[in-house]
């Protein structure tokens, strides 16, 4: 499944990056790409493990860029 997802206060391209890898990482999720100039997420995640990539992924987002949030 893939969803795309908009992230506000992106402030760098680095700190996008290593959101990136990061969520890249995360179990279900086989493919996030973080678009810094549009400032959005997209994921290809497993249906059933949407819900929690998503929360896991904020918290990811929220730990490198305080100031940056992922709009549902």
């Amino acid at each position: 499944m893939i969803s795309v997802l908009k992230i506000r206060n992106l402030g760098c391209a680095s700190c996008a990056a290593k959101m990136e890898r990061k969520i890249a990482a995360l179990p279900g999720v086989s493919e996030a790409r973080v678009n810094f100039l549009t400032q959005k997420l997209t994921l290809n995640v497993k249906e059933d493990c949407l819900e929690d990539a998503l929360s896991k992924a904020d918290a990811i987002i929220k730990t490198i860029e305080p100031e940056a949030r992922l709009i549902r």
